[in-house]
């Protein structure tokens, strides 16, 4: 959609709908058109769903009603004994500037630009400047929050909040420069320097959460102000870089406007946004390097090697088959990838993001999951290389993990992605937050011992707690986006397909051929596997496509429907189709086995020879101190023994239990010396309580594991 911008200082820009306006919404049918022609689900709009899951409500609840106000009391730095955020006291210092600038008119003197640090701090925190603080992307703190604001009133429409957000963005707004450019880091600093630093401060990734926060809030409210905001940045962007003579050919050193533009593009039918998006994947990894234009001392430490693999900017995209780097700009570059594969129907960016996605599940993520196994760099390590006590499994890459499953399934419904999706959603996204969603964790490590995150150097990233906030605060409000919004993985949908992905309690209204359906599906997830499928409305053929997930048994043993006749029903990929011509009320009753399997890795892993996990349904379990006593090294399980399951509280939720039969080696102090003769082990039958892992850590500080060596 073009539009005739006009700049007002201190409200953001003005859109005057320009003549292309319906052409372009009549681009956005046609590119819609194609992509169900390609038989290219979509996600179901957040106001077509509302979810009753019991499960699911109780998280999307505490975020409405905790996170989202603690979240906001944090931006502001409100929030006591937590490290200070500074980013909205950074937008209102740069609207002051902006206020200034035009009272004072060609008086007024801009700043030259000073680089004060990745983080830059006050040297007087009792006595702050009219400076920038906190890190270089501190802005993206408050988009996520917004967008997860915007997801949360489509749910429950809260006038309070709302009107909380709504004062957020004037002050948000007011820093907008004329031309469009919003970025607090340099309008403070010195505008003298934008976009000459993209590999390392974030100037583009704040855009992309820009075009997050304000497209999901426009969608919930239909207030337009925020987007305007963004398309301008956006404008001033398109401007500035691409494949014409004169334009800057750089991308952004840490991802996520690739995906953020493709969803400008689908909101306003401007192909600009796509443009750029595609142009920013196409340029990444191109010879020669534009990142050694700006940092040109890259060169002199590698001159012949390949350069930038931390920002997978080493090769051509199309190119790379391994995961590679930060594993937060990998997942959401892959899943930006992924978007253009499907909006350009480019076979070779696709087949690239299936040989990616095989490099993370298959030979690089946890159990839980979680991906990233090094904290060094936040990154990808070697294949088979998962440390258990000191993963780094970042929460913010997990949820991209999530992004990216949710995206393969669009373009081709595998169940694969939709398992991997459900396991890093039960398990290590939330596990990232605490049941009272008022602490957080960064790292999500599968084995804890609180002496050793004290004392050993190489294990301070681990918290054996939950942080009330962090200065580099990416995973709390990336958590309330993701929770707030996540009906919209649980279900894509063709003209005449539903496809569930996750069984998630909801009421969900589809429209097909001109009728509307309502189709209810009830689920006991995760404490056990009945799930009810119910249709009402008008009589009419459409096909419901059932994932068949991967912990629920081999064939047809631990799943079964009821409701449907065999003609009815065909398998593909993981999902089982039903298709019929639906009368009201008419339901399906499914039933999955939520059998205790215990769980063994592939033994090129190898922290986990000779150990076994225990999962149940979707859920990772672990041993918690708090249930099992101290030393969970001393512990093995007898894997011969059949496992029980109860009904147990942590920290005020209701959780399953299982319970094991298992031993504990006794330390035996009579023995002489630190190394002694092999002698056979004195064991004490013990019982071991299984905790599921999302939980742990809401007791107090204590030990956990996932890994539990296994009794020969």
């Amino acid at each position: 959609m073009t539009r005739t911008i006009r700049y007002i200082p201190g409200r953001g820009p003005k859109f005057i709908w320009g003549p292309r306006f319906h052409a372009g919404i009549q681009k956005q049918k046609q590119m819609e058109d194609e992509s169900h022609g390609q038989d290219f689900s979509r996600p179901l709009s957040l106001r077509s769903v509302q979810v009753t899951d019991d499960f699911w409500k109780k998280e999307m609840e505490l975020v409405r009603t905790q996170m989202l106000p603690y979240q906001w009391d944090a931006l502001n730095d409100r929030v006591e004994g937590a490290a200070p955020s500074y980013c909205m006291r950074n937008f209102k210092t740069a609207g002051k500037k902006n206020l200034e600038r035009k009272e004072m008119g060609d008086a007024y003197q801009e700043p030259s630009y000073t680089f004060r640090g990745f983080e830059a701090l006050p040297e007087d925190p009792e006595h702050l400047e009219d400076k920038f603080y906190g890190f270089v992307f501190q802005d993206s703190d408050f988009y996520k929050w917004i967008e997860a604001v915007g997801y949360s009133l489509t749910q429950h429409p809260d006038p309070e909040l709302e009107k909380t957000a709504d004062a957020a963005i004037d002050i948000v707004c007011a820093a907008q420069q004329e031309d469009g450019y919003l970025d607090t880091y340099y309008i403070l600093n010195g505008r003298d320097k934008i976009f000459t630093n993209l590999k390392d401060h974030h100037e583009l990734y704040c855009l992309g959460h820009l075009i997050e926060g304000a497209v999901a809030y426009y969608q919930a409210t239909g207030k337009d102000k925020l987007l305007r905001a963004a398309m301008g940045y956006a404008d001033y962007t398109a401007a500035h870089f691409g494949p014409e003579k004169g334009k800057c050919k750089g991308y952004p050193g840490h991802e996520i406007a690739e995906m953020a533009l493709v969803r400008l593009y689908e909101a306003t039918g401007n192909e600009k946004y796509l443009n750029l998006g595609r142009f920013f994947v196409d340029e990444r990894g191109a010879r020669p390097y534009y990142f050694d234009k700006e940092h040109p001392e890259c060169v002199k430490n590698s001159p012949d090697g390949l350069r930038y693999a931390y920002n997978q900017a080493h090769i051509p995209v199309r190119e790379q088959d391994e995961a590679v780097g930060h594993a937060v700009r990998a997942v959401y570059l892959y899943a930006g990838m992924t978007d253009m594969a499907r909006i350009t129907q480019d076979e070779s960016l696709y087949h690239a993001c299936e040989k990616l996605w095989d490099s993370m599940v298959e030979r690089k993520m946890y159990i839980t999951g979680g991906i990233g196994g090094t904290h060094i760099g936040e990154a990808f390590s070697f294949n088979y290389d998962l440390p258990n006590d000191t993963a780094y499994a970042e929460t913010c890459a997990a949820i991209g993990l999530v992004f990216l499953a949710r995206r393969m399934l669009e373009i081709k419904p595998v169940s694969q992605y939709a398992d991997v999706m459900e396991r890093a959603l039960y398990n290590c996204v939330l596990s990232g937050m605490a049941l009272d969603g008022r602490s957080f964790f960064y790292v999500n490590p599968l084995e804890v011992n609180p002496e050793a995150c004290r004392m050993d150097e190489r294990k301070a990233h681990v918290k054996p707690v939950r942080q009330k906030w962090f200065g580099c605060a990416c995973c709390p409000p990336n958590l309330a986006r993701m929770l707030s919004s996540i009906s919209s993985y649980a279900y894509t949908e063709t003209e005449d397909t539903l496809f569930v992905h996750l069984y998630m309690g909801s009421i969900i209204k589809k429209q097909v051929n001109g009728k509307e359906l309502t189709i209810t599906v009830s689920s006991k997830l995760p404490k056990s596997g009945q799930v009810g499928i119910e249709v009402s409305g008008e009589s009419v053929p459409f096909t419901i496509a059932l994932r068949i997930p991967d912990w629920c048994g081999e064939g047809d043993t631990g799943f079964s429907i009821k409701g449907v006749r065999d003609s009815e029903c065909t398998r593909k990929d993981g999902y089982l189709y039903v298709t019929r011509c639906w009368q009201p009320k008419e339901r399906l009753s499914l039933k999955f086995a939520m059998d205790v399997k215990i769980m063994e890795a592939d033994p090129r892993v190898r922290e986990d020879i000779g150990k076994v996990a225990v999962t149940r349904g979707p859920m990772v379990y672990c041993l918690e101190e708090a249930d099992n006593g101290t030393d969970l090294h001393l512990l093995t399980l007898d894997c011969g023994k059949e496992a029980e399951t109860e009904e147990f509280t942590v920290a005020g939720e209701q959780v399953i239990a299982v319970v094991m039969d298992g031993f504990r080696q006794q330390v035996q102090t009579s023995r002489k010396g630190l190394y002694h003769p092999l002698k056979t082990a004195v064991k004490e039958p013990v019982k071991l309580r299984f905790i599921p892992y999302y939980v742990w850590a809401n007791r107090g500080e204590n030990e956990m594991t996932v890994w539990v060596r296994q009794e020969k």
